[in-house]
This record gives C-alpha cells, sequence and structure tokens, in this order.
C-alpha cells in the first residue's frame, strides 16, 4: 500500500524514493510485523484467557508439562494478522507471488483456526479429523502449485544445492511437488511446536534465511552472477518474509520460556506453509531439508517412531516423539532443548546461505 501511495509521490519529493528499494520496505515490513505483535500481544493473551482458551496437555508426556495446562493457546492469530497487515502495507500488490503466500497463510491459517476452534472452543475431544484435515491441506497447496504452473515467468525446473549443473524439469508433476513441499512443511512445523519458542525460533531463521535468497532470486545480475535461478518478481517475496520474520520475533516476545501463549495450530500450519510457498516460489525448494533441517528431523522422528512401534509391536526407537520430548525424558531442562535446537537451526541456515557460491 505505501509503495502504491508514497512512491508515486518521489518525483516531487526525493525521499520518497527509498519505497522503490525492496531492502528498505523488507526491514520496515519485519519491524511493523514486530510492532504488530508486540503492542497487541497483551491484549490477545487477556481475552484468549478470558475466553477460556486454553492448551490441552498430554496425560503421557513429561510431567514437567502439566503445569502447562490452562495456557492461552490459538495465539497463531497475531502472527497471522502481523503477517498479512504488514505485508499488505510494505509490498508491492501488482505481485502475483505476494499473493499467492497470502494465499497460503491465510488459508493454512484457517484450517488450524476451524481446528483449534472445534476442539478449544466447541470443546470437541478432537478438532478436524485427519483425514479432512490432510485433505484441506492438500487441496490448498494444490491450488497454489497450479497457480505457480500457469505463470508464465515461472518454470518447472527443481534446483538441487551445491550442484548447479542438476536443475531437473519436472513439468506439470511439479504441481504434485509443490504439494510435497508446502503440506509436507506445514505439518513438519506444526509437530515441532511443542515446547516453548522451539517452533518459532528456527520458523525466523529459516524466513530471514529466504529473505535473501527471495532478494537474490529476483535480482538478475546477482542472481546471473551467482549462477542461482532468476525468478522475475520474486524479490518481492522478501518483503514478505521479512513479516513473517518480524511476526515471529513479536510473537517470541510472548512465547519464550514459560511461555505465556502458544500459536495452536492455526499458527504452527500456516508459518509452515509460508516456509514451503516462499521455497518453490524461490526455486530453492530442495534447500528447504536444510534450511528447515530441525522441522525435518521432528518429523522424521515420529514417521520412524511409529512405523518401528508398528512392525515390531510396541518397541521404540526414541523414549517418546517428537525428538524434543525425547531429550526431556533424558533429562534436559526445557530451555536447554529449545536453544540448542535454535542453534543447529542457525548453523543450518549459514550452511544453507553457503550454497550462494558452493555450486
Amino acid at each position: 500500500m505505501f509503495y502504491h501511495l508514497l512512491y508515486p509521490l518521489h518525483t516531487s519529493i526525493s525521499v520518497f524514493n527509498v519505497f522503490r528499494y525492496i531492502t528498505f520496505r523488507t526491514i520496515y515490513a519485519s519491524l511493523t510485523a514486530f510492532l504488530i505483535c508486540f503492542i497487541f500481544g497483551p491484549w490477545v493473551i487477556r481475552r484468549l484467557s478470558e475466553l477460556q482458551i486454553g492448551q490441552y496437555i498430554r496425560t503421557d508426556g513429561p510431567e514437567t508439562h502439566h503445569k502447562k495446562a490452562g495456557t492461552p493457546t490459538m495465539g497463531g492469530t497475531l502472527i497471522v494478522f502481523s503477517i498479512v497487515l504488514s505485508t499488505l502495507l510494505w509490498c508491492n500488490l501488482t505481485n502475483v507471488y505476494v499473493w499467492i503466500a497470502l494465499l497460503v497463510v491465510v488459508g493454512y491459517g484457517s484450517i488450524g483456526f476451524i481446528d483449534d476452534y472445534l476442539m478449544l472452543i466447541k470443546k470437541r475431544n478432537r478438532g478436524l479429523t485427519v483425514r479432512v484435515k490432510f485433505l484441506m491441506q492438500v487441496m490448498l497447496a494444490l491450488a497454489t502449485g497450479i497457480l505457480l504452473y500457469f505463470i508464465p515467468d515461472f518454470n518447472t525446473r527443481v534446483t538441487i544445492p551445491f550442484l548447479k549443473t542438476m536443475s531437473p524439469d519436472l513439468g506439470a508433476g511439479y504441481v504434485l511437488f509443490v504439494v510435497l513441499v508446502i503440506v509436507g512443511t506445514s505439518n513438519a512445523v506444526n509437530l515441532t511446536d511443542g515446547l516453548d519458542g522451539l517452533a518459532i525460533g528456527p520458523v525466523i531463521i529459516a524466513a530471514v534465511t529466504y529473505m535473501i535468497f527471495a532478494y537474490v532470486a529476483g535480482h538478475v545480475k546477482i542472481a546471473d552472477y551467482l549462477q542461482i535461478s532468476y525468478v522475475p518478481g520474486s524479490g518481492e517475496v522478501a518483503v514478505f518474509c521479512g513479516a513473517v520474520a518480524g511476526a515471529g520475533m513479536g510473537f517470541l516476545w510472548f512465547n519464550t520460556y514459560p511461555a505465556q501463549v502458544f500459536m495452536g495450530d492455526v499458527g504452527s500450519l500456516s508459518l509452515g506453509a509460508a516456509l514451503g510457498a516462499v521455497s518453490v516460489i524461490t526455486k530453492q525448494e530442495i534447500l528447504l531439508v536444510i534450511v528447515g533441517g530441525i522441522f525435518v528431523v521432528e518429523a522424521l522422528s515420529v514417521i520412524f517412531q511409529v512405523g518401528y512401534f508398528k512392525v515390531t509391536h510396541g518397541k521404540r526407537i526414541f523414549r517418546m516423539a517428537p525428538l524434543h520430548h525425547h531429550f526431556e525424558l533424558k533429562g534436559w531442562p526445557e530451555p536447554k532443548v529449545i536453544v540448542r535446537f535454535w542453534i543447529i537451526a542457525i548453523a543450518l541456515a549459514l550452511i544453507s546461505m553457503s550454497t550462494l557460491k558452493l555450486r
């Protein structure tokens, strides 16, 4: 909005020329999203408490988690609101990738909201059934893939990190690949959201990483110099990534240990889907396995645990899945698990950024 309202004034007042620059708008999109969460966070937490929208704690989980029962949840509504408002304020709204990213965030946030609403507000033992929830995720991701497929300047090649000569073209099959990336990332972040600040920390780190890749992919000269896929218009997605990172930082202020609020499915599903969508738009889909390595490992720990349990009729690989609970049951204090996972996420982000040169 600011881009369209204020940038045209640069012909008369030169200072408004700054609204032309993606870097400027990315910084302020991040700050805006942060301030929205920071300012409205206390009010949202109070309202959630008044409505008695409290977190349900598994009885078979670590005993230290029992004290978390009743902590306000569905705080992800504030995250989604902050991302959407900040993006609308600071992005070039004629950019199709911006609208696709917003579609994914709002769509997956809505799925999470419905699930949380049915379980927490309507007091149903279960929210959406697994089948219905998964079908909704797939349909939305499928729509996203189809939209991308029909954008003239968007190609269906997949970039392989560290291997600049390998870029297989999936053709129409790329649409299904988009479904895999977005649905998989969305659920992986959802599984990671089990400790105070555990999921939002790596989300912020991944968003900042993709913010850099989006800017590079959208700049024809830099993309050519670094030999990465040039995606016309994708630079504007850096502003969106800034909004995601800023909203994450604002939410973390209240979600850090001991958490005053949890994000719920409305937050975790939307944030995971946002990362998946951005990775696809910037043509750095496979890189998400590294950038979001924490989410990948957490998801795999659940898959392996469930599979091994069924095959061996009751045996387990981990003391408990997802993996963060395994370390808790080994005696690690919750803050130690969280910070160590953050450290790993930072290291993985640095490795990911090294692929800009190692090709």
